[in-house]
């Protein structure tokens, strides 16, 4: 029964990370920029140095190496990093246990993977950095009547039309079809491969969400309309109180029409102390308070903050199920 519980417990966790459809749209925008990028460089960039040994490692390199830069900057722009971050910075990941933060991690590097397995599979399927990694490594005697006296040097250069023999070019076409083919076996079948994890990824979370579909829709909405109100009112915020500040310092600030039209309907802006901005800030589980659902951390430190209750909003505040 514990390990059950347990299970269900960390597949809640990653459900609940995945549950967001702008998340999917913005995977989807990501993979077809990636697309692009991977077309744009093999047309423009991509230029196989046809050398023996140095081949394998440009094609591994014109695979790898933006893959790599893919995967880092997806780790740097998905907000539930510099949430562990902060959550580990202000609350030592306390509340957090191995299996929820095995989890959790496991959902951000779900997110980042998105391009570089993109740029990955698009590359296989093209076919060129492989074509161009495996050339020297072919064994000419499986090439029916390739002169036996040309050895991985010859077939290294093939690549370059221009760098061959007249009686090698004509050998180019057949050993091209069977890399290419080797490569976009590879390509689909990564594919295939992330496709059923995909599948099983989501049955899981429809399984193991303890909501029903309705509501958690409703919770991805919240999340988005919480999101853009915040940010846009927090710029108004941080607007109006700079302007305070200013005209602390001159006497008098210079405002276009929209600002002075802010400042005459909101008045001013209070510093917010940095124990309330901790509190909002962090990982957050689902959680309900009295049989009504807390949809996010901003969420529960209104709801306590209504009851005036700042010991069990600091002690709740910790928990993440």
């Amino acid at each position: 029964m514990a390990a059950t519980a347990l299970v269900t417990e960390n597949f809640k966790f990653v459900s609940l990370f995945f549950k967001s459809k702008d998340v999917m749209i913005f995977n989807g925008l990501i993979a077809l920029g990636t697309v692009a990028s991977q077309t744009a460089y093999s047309v423009f960039a991509f230029n196989c140095p046809c050398s023996s040994g140095r081949n394998y490692r440009y094609g591994l390199a014109a695979i790898g190496v933006p893959a790599l830069v893919l995967f880092l900057v997806g780790i740097m722009m998905n907000k539930s990093t510099w949430d562990v971050v902060s959550e580990c910075r202000l609350r030592r990941c306390r509340k957090l246990s191995g299996a929820a933060g095995f989890a959790l991690l496991g959902t951000i590097i779900g997110q980042a993977v998105v391009a570089p397995l993109t740029w990955v599979v698009i590359s296989l399927l093209q076919g060129q950095a492989y074509t161009c990694a495996l050339s020297e490594f072919v064994n000419p005697t499986t090439v029916e009547g390739f002169p036996s006296n040309n050895g991985s040097e010859a077939m290294a250069k093939l690549p370059c039309q221009g760098s061959v023999s007249e009686e090698l070019r004509g050998f180019w076409a057949e050993l091209e079809r069977r890399l290419k083919y080797e490569s976009q076996i590879l390509g689909w079948l990564l594919v295939a491969g992330l496709s059923l994890a995909v599948f099983l990824m989501l049955c899981m979370k429809r399984c193991s969400s303890p909501l029903g579909y309705q509501q958690e829709d409703y919770w991805s909405q919240f999340r988005s309309q919480e999101k853009t109100l915040f940010q846009r009112t927090a710029a108004v915020h941080a607007r109006l109180l700079a302007a305070e500040n200013i005209k602390s310092f001159f006497g008098f600030v210079v405002l276009d029409k929209e600002e002075k039209e802010q400042l005459a309907e909101y008045q001013s802006a209070s510093p917010i102390c940095s124990n309330n901005w901790n509190r909002v800030t962090g990982v957050y589980l689902y959680r309900e308070k009295n049989g009504l659902p807390l949809y996010s951390r901003l969420n529960k430190w209104s709801t306590y903050s209504l009851e005036n209750n700042v010991e069990a909003m600091d002690k709740e505040m910790e928990m993440f199920s």
